[in-house]
């Protein structure tokens, strides 16, 4: 069971995680749960790690990943209650299934199709087909359809994303600037990049300085999904 501060600092992580595929640093995290020292961050990730929720990746630095995140009624509410949290809604939200998706293992789990590779460097082929189906933590699925792509290429290092990882995929056609996307350029090349609208032209920007940023006119451009989790092997 966790605390309050504890389950909070968790949605956190995910929240973050999911929006952008990057750890927090201890700065937002301490801003985001409202304690005065990073001490006290690092208390509650350790806390978090001893409790199975959370796991930090070596030789990375912020690299975090979650593990599993508890409903609200497994918080032992040991701060005195302000007020409704979004936060709580956010958890419930988070752990529906969507639709299409298949759960297995009494609900840990849910079931996406494989379509295929993706570079994270050079476009490849649009993808078209599934490939295979994998399980996913039911955790990183939200609303809507997903898809997963195997990671094909280094450009997306510093964001965390390494060649041989696993993109879990949310189905989407708008995206916003920031969002790290599946991004079909001229109807026939797929690439995973961080998508940042710049006047009337869209940038494709690697995290990886060795690669440089793509600039396309929006008509050129269609948003196939927004990136959600990472999954890896060891």
């Amino acid at each position: 069971m966790l605390t309050r501060k504890q389950y909070e600092l968790l949605l956190f992580i995910h929240q973050k995680l999911r929006e952008t595929g990057i750890s927090p640093s201890f700065e937002e995290m301490k801003d985001a749960v409202n304690l005065r020292s990073k001490s006290g961050i690092h208390r509650l990730i350790l806390a978090l790690e001893e409790r199975g929720y959370l796991r930090r990746l070596p030789y990375r630095a912020r690299a975090l990943e979650v593990l599993r995140v508890p409903p609200p009624m497994d918080v032992r509410h040991s701060e005195r209650e302000t007020g409704p949290s979004r936060q709580w809604d956010n958890a419930q939200s988070m752990r529906q299934v969507p639709p299409g998706a298949a759960p297995i293992d009494s609900g840990q789990n849910v079931e996406v199709g494989v379509m295929g590779r993706i570079a994270a460097g050079t476009p490849i082929e649009a993808l078209q087909n599934e490939l295979s189906r994998i399980n996913v933590p039911q955790e990183m699925i939200g609303a809507g359809r997903h898809y997963a792509l195997e990671i094909y290429g280094d450009s997306m290092i510093n964001a965390g994303i390494l060649d041989g990882d696993t993109a879990i995929i949310r189905e989407c056609d708008t995206a916003e600037t920031g969002d790290i996307v599946v991004a079909l350029i001229d109807g026939r090349e797929a690439t995973l990049k961080r998508l940042r609208r710049k006047g009337d032209s869209i940038a494709l920007e690697a995290a990886n300085p060795n690669y440089e940023t793509q600039i396309v006119s929006p008509e050129r451009l269609q948003v196939q999904g927004k990136l959600v989790g990472v999954l890896r092997r060891y």
